[in-house]
């Protein structure tokens, strides 16, 4: 067993390696053999990153390091030791942010792709800018005097700021005003119009900036200065199971100073003059704990991830059409194939189009009686509302739960709640106290078995293009028995209810998994065939941590593939030495969860929507299946190992932060999403069929 202070000594709190974790998509970023146009998008990536961190995760933190409740005086200094790491790191990584930007515009430059400044513009841009203006951007652009700013966080921190100093001809004295970009309206890049082969592009920020004269036109001002700044507000505090019990009340009632919505987090324009920087700061109730970083000229590079590829298809990946399954692609019925044989489609290599074409099957279908799904994030165009919307007005019975509390989705979720109940769905909004974090859907049949489709991911078409996610639909009548439980579990949640093949939390997840690990220790020391391989996306809560140490200092050799948090330590002796872990960053989001178990020869294999974290296995509810299926489980072992032999874009993960570059026996490189697109493909006889 390991002791409480082994494991104080190795664990990494999980908002450090969050830190790690983004740095490893700055370094993407920072790869000269990656597409241009991509290490820009992974620079947006990162900056959007790190705002929603400051959001939740640093509002959490100061309100907790600036509580006076001697009851969580631990916590407090907790708190306090881990800002001041965070925003050392953040201080060290700013700089190098800094250096990536500099050096991907640099090569844009060779690629005739130019940003320019208001100042670097010929007389025809300048004439192109002015109509710009005119034409689209007046109406947006409100100025309003520093001097008539009472909080500047009553403002949203979505936007970009210019504070702009301006100075009339034969007056010493300066006025101040402050400009809101209006990026949501306008876009962030503005492209002015081609020239001799090249590409030219401002930012908003710089259109304004020239435009400044026309802005304040008629107001005497001759000279103008304008610098960028932007801040990062307070959230909310996130309630998980990370804070122990009765501390949430104690902090709300100690903490006196800070309101929701205060800001955490300020950045600007390090050529901003002091006169100028003293008059926004105090505005902005800032206290010693929040951040306060200079930077370069431009802030908000999240729009990064939208920049305009001026028609240069060849400065970002090549497009990989997805891989058309055959025996899904037959024309039969999707439902009676399912209910031949376990099916699976693993996005976005295959497309979630057959996800699609299944709840359209069963909105037509006379063989269908009810289906019931959960949805945590919606598209914006849902085809998949839009197809449970079909079945409704059929006349079947359709049970949807939606998350409302899906962070930052809220409003989404909820335009869409009402759109349902109007065409006669049973809406459910969620479990009392819990997410309902679970990806399931289950259709009931009035011949042959039902059926269940359980999923690593949203049931979301714009997410199926960008993460990969594993879905297995099955008949299996008792896996197929459990997901039905587990919506009678969410419209009944104080009911009891057992799943005899299904692990679900916050029930009986989290014992499930440690006695499947504690089968692996026993099989190891009784000399059978002993591993741990898992793919996931974090890892934090410390009773799993404990589990894989204790797994690890038994011997069982312990492989993982973690994308984002991870609180282990690899390469102690005697604790967690058979322990290698792998970090994958690459063109679409690692994001479905693997876990494979030796079982003394055996193989049980699992996949689910549960990663190893408090609010997972605590605090929401969760579904995790068994696969049974021979092929399934050979493709899931299969996107494991080339996980585990990515050379190419992985990163040892091992708690010190270095994100050193993933090595392998073989020594030749490998970049595993590649050859699992490629893989699929060479089974397919059909493989660049566009669907």
């Amino acid at each position: 067993m390991i002791s409480k202070k082994e494991l104080s000594d190795a664990y990494v709190d999980r908002d450090l390696s969050w830190m790690y974790f983004n740095r490893r998509i700055l370094q993407e970023a920072m790869k000269t053999h990656i597409p241009l146009l991509e290490r820009l998008s992974f620079l947006g990536i990162y900056s959007n990153n790190l705002d929603e961190f400051f959001r939740v995760r640093m509002a959490t933190l100061s309100r907790i390091a600036e509580c006076d409740d001697k009851g969580v005086r631990s916590e407090r200094e907790h708190a306090q030791r881990l800002i001041k790491q965070i925003n050392k790191l953040n201080n060290k990584y700013v700089k190098e942010y800094e250096s990536a930007i500099r050096d991907v515009t640099g090569q844009l430059r060779h690629e005739n792709i130019f940003i320019v400044k208001e100042d670097e513009l010929d007389e025809e841009q300048q004439n192109y800018v002015r109509q710009f203006y005119r034409q689209k951007l007046s109406g947006f652009v409100s100025a309003i005097w520093l001097s008539a700013v009472k909080q500047l966080t009553d403002e949203t921190d979505e936007n970009i700021y210019l504070a702009v100093k301006m100075q009339a001809n034969g007056k010493k004295t300066f006025d101040y005003a402050l400009i809101a970009l209006p990026v949501a309206e306008c876009g962030r890049f503005v492209r002015l119009p081609d020239k001799d082969g090249k590409s030219y592009l401002m930012y908003l920020d710089d259109v304004i900036r020239y435009c400044l004269p026309m802005i304040f036109a008629g107001l005497g001002y001759s000279s103008f200065n304008a610098y960028a700044f932007k801040f990062t507000k307070d959230a909310e505090m996130e309630i998980d199971n990370d804070l122990r019990n009765g501390m949430l009340q104690k902090i709300s009632k100690g903490v006196k100073s800070r309101k929701k919505g205060d800001a955490l987090r300020v950045i600007y324009d390090s050529q901003m003059p002091k006169d100028m920087l003293k008059r926004v700061m105090n505005k902005l109730n800032l206290d010693k704990l929040d951040t306060v970083l200079s930077g370069g000229r431009y802030h908000n590079h999240k729009d990064l991830m939208s920049f305009p590829d001026c028609g240069r298809k060849d400065l970002k990946y090549p497009v990989w059409a997805p891989v058309i399954k055959p025996e899904l692609d037959s024309g039969k019925s999707l439902l009676k194939l399912i209910q031949e044989k376990d099916r699976f489609i693993h996005v976005p290599y295959h497309s979630f189009d057959y996800y699609i074409r299944v709840l359209q099957e069963a909105a037509v279908s006379k063989e269908v009686k009810s289906i019931k799904t959960t949805l945590y994030r919606l598209a914006k165009d849902s085809k998949v509302v839009k197809a449970l919307i079909c079945a409704a007005r059929n006349g079947k019975k359709v049970t949807v739960v939606i998350e409302l509390l899906a962070r930052f989705d809220e409003a989404s979720n909820i335009g869409w709640s009402k759109k349902m109940q109007d065409a006669g769905i049973h809406v459910i909004f969620g479990v009392e106290g819990l997410k309902v974090h679970s990806k399931i859907t289950h259709i009931t049949m009035k011949t042959g078995n039902n059926i269940a489709c359980i999923s690593t991911g949203n049931f979301h078409e714009g997410n199926a293009r960008m993460y990969t996610d594993y879905m297995v639909m099955t008949a299996a009548r008792n896996i197929v028995n459990d997901v039905n439980s587990v919506f009678t579990f969410i419209e009944k949640p104080y009911s009891p209810v057992h799943f005899k093949e299904l692990l679900v939390s916050p029930n009986e997840m989290k014992n499930k998994f440690i006695k499947l690990i504690n089968d692996e220790i026993k099989n190891k020391q009784a000399g059978k065939p002993a591993y741990i391989l898992i793919k996931i996306n974090h890892i934090t809560d410390t009773t799993m941590v404990r589990k894989l140490y204790e797994a690890s200092s038994n011997g069982v050799p312990i492989r993982l593939l973690v994308r984002g948090n991870c609180s282990l330590i690899t390469g102690i002796p005697g604790l967690s030495d058979t322990i290698h872990i792998n970090g994958i960053i690459d063109r679409y989001l690692e994001h479905s969860r693997i876990f494979i178990f030796a079982a003394g020869g055996e193989d049980k294999t699992f996949i689910g929507s549960a990663d190893w974290m408090p609010r997972n296995l605590d605090n929401r509810v969760e579904v995790v299946t068994p696969v049974y299926d021979p092929q399934i489980k050979a493709d899931l072992r299969k996107v494991i190992e080339y996980g585990l032999r990515d050379t190419c874009q992985g990163r040892v993960v091992d708690g010190k932060g270095d994100n050193q570059p993933w090595t392998s026996e073989e020594g030749t490189p490998f970049r595993s999403q590649e050859e699992l697109y490629y893989s699929y493909c060479n089974t397919t006889p059909d493989n660049q069929k566009q669907e």
